[in-house]
């Protein structure tokens, strides 16, 4: 599934086409699809799991960026999770402000918000 027209007709109910993100370093391209709904108030574990429960994941940090140029009004202006953690100190996990725009680290402990995603590779 090559181009976006022909992933938008392809969506499920409730969901939004966010865009295209580049592979980087031989990863493939990927379309990014937001999912419906979402949850708050939750540490970085119960995101992550509430996020497989939806059939998805969070996203990556440059997900999140996309979602946050595409598709911001989706958003509540709050702290949202992303599925990486910091490179150094694993204690803690990337996030973006949707009120803001800035990413920036919290500890997994850290209430916050989260949203899925799931990707349809290309090629």
């Amino acid at each position: 599934m090559g181009n976006h027209a022909e992933v938008k007709e392809r969506l499920k109910e409730g969901e939004l086409y966010a865009g295209l993100i580049l592979g980087r370093q031989g990863e493939p391209d990927h379309h990014l699809v937001l999912l419906p709904g979402g949850a708050s108030d939750v540490s970085w574990p119960a995101a992550q799991e509430w996020a497989a429960s939806q059939g998805g994941s969070l996203p990556t940090r440059r997900e999140l960026a996309l979602l946050f140029a595409n598709l911001r009004e989706q958003f509540d202006r709050g702290w949202y999770w992303s599925s990486e953690q910091h490179e150094t100190r694993v204690q803690l996990v990337w996030g973006q402000n949707f009120a803001s725009g800035i990413q920036t680290v919290y500890g997994r402990p850290f209430r916050g918000n989260a949203r899925a995603v799931r990707r349809i590779q290309i090629g």
